[in-house]
């Protein structure tokens, strides 16, 4: 059993659910392995082996099944690469380097060298989106253009919110339910299919207590490049007032959304994201 678990059973059903899952996957998919200094890298491939290449990282206790509502339009005019993070419920390896370690960035480039492009455009979303972006400002040559959305990392998060979801979890199905409205907002309750998976994984999955690291002033400001930034307004988890002022202020790039009544889980962005992606 992994320590990201509760225990062996928990982690059997998460991967095997997640397994049956990836079956329904909208598009033909290559399923890849690629070796990294952490450990195997699980990556879904998608889309013209001749097209342009995007990467997706998904947030914290996901994996790679939150794009499948993404993956048929975007694949239609990129080769996507959609990958469990390390660390997380997906198939991915075990692996839980400090986030301060520096190993994200390493494990990272490792991914991209193993699918073997020295730059693509790069979607994340929150932990996902801290990890791109942290990325993003060590090397910044091998981002075309960079999608955050709800990212972690550029304002110190909401507490309260977090506590709040906490607090709920005992109470049975009730409370789990509760909790991930809180902690996720309004869409969870229109995404019924995900939520079932989202509550077992909630059962069996130890979360990340880690702090995210807020990337500093200097970092941002290296950012020269093409990037798109869509958040909640009512996020319970993200600070999005002060994230979308920093990046207005040391991003002169960045293309700032606040949906108004959104929270962490934002409602679909294909379309939003094609576009931008698109633009040349």
């Amino acid at each position: 059993m992994s320590a990201v678990y509760t225990s062996s059973d928990g982690q059997r059903a998460i991967q095997e659910r997640y397994r049956e899952l990836l079956a329904g996957w909208p598009v033909p998919a290559e399923h890849r392995r690629v070796p990294t200094r952490e450990g195997e890298t699980f990556v879904l491939v998608s889309g013209p082996p001749d097209a342009p290449a995007l990467v997706l990282l998904h947030g914290s206790g996901s994996n790679a099944l939150m794009w499948a509502p993404d993956v048929a339009a975007w694949s239609a005019h990129f080769r996507v690469h959609a990958v469990d993070l390390i660390g997380e419920p997906g198939l991915s390896a075990p692996a839980r380097p400090p986030l301060t370690s520096g190993a994200y960035p390493l494990w990272f480039d490792d991914v991209l060298d193993g699918l073997g492009f020295a730059r693509a455009s790069v979607v994340g979303v929150s932990l996902g989106g801290w990890l791109t972006l942290d990325h993003a400002t060590r090397h910044p040559e091998r981002v075309e253009r960079l999608v955050l959305l709800t990212p972690a990392g550029l304002a110190r998060p909401k507490v309260a919110g977090l506590l709040a979801a906490a607090a709920l979890k005992p109470f049975g199905e009730w409370g789990e339910r509760k909790s991930l409205e809180v902690f996720l907002g309004p869409e969870v309750r229109r995404q019924t299919g995900s939520a079932e998976f989202v509550r077992l994984v909630s059962r069996h999955f130890r979360y990340r207590r880690e702090p995210v690291p807020v990337i500093e002033d200097a970092a941002l400001r290296r950012l020269d490049l093409p990037v798109l930034a869509i958040l909640g307004g009512q996020d319970a988890f993200i600070h999005s007032p002060r994230s979308a002022d920093r990046l207005s202020r040391l991003v002169p790039t960045a293309d700032i959304r606040v949906l108004p009544a959104v929270g962490h889980l934002l409602p679909a962005q294909t379309e939003p994201v094609l576009e931008f992606l698109r633009t040349t």
